[in-house]
């Protein structure tokens, strides 16, 4: 169920919000993987960073997609050399 509701948040680039080890998170999900070891995993970005971030799908819990707000992924841009 986790993975329908985030691959519907994905697909849509609307942002969500959870609880994650108890601490309320908000992202913009990019993807979601699965390790070697069998562990699922939701990457994202916190909206005030920069930064990709794993979060592992067992810690989290309270699942809302928060449709009326819609991202742009962020893409590094660097120069390229002529």
């Amino acid at each position: 169920m986790k993975t329908e509701i985030f691959s519907k948040a994905i697909y849509y680039r609307n942002m969500i919000k959870f609880l994650y080890f108890l601490n309320e998170t908000v992202i913009e999900p990019y993807f979601i993987s699965c390790e070697k070891t069998g562990k699922k995993y939701l990457y994202g970005r916190i909206p005030s960073s920069n930064h990709v971030k794993r979060f592992e799908f067992s810690a989290i819990t309270n699942i809302k997609i928060l449709g009326d707000k819609k991202f742009s992924p962020v893409i590094p841009i660097r120069n390229m050399p002529n």
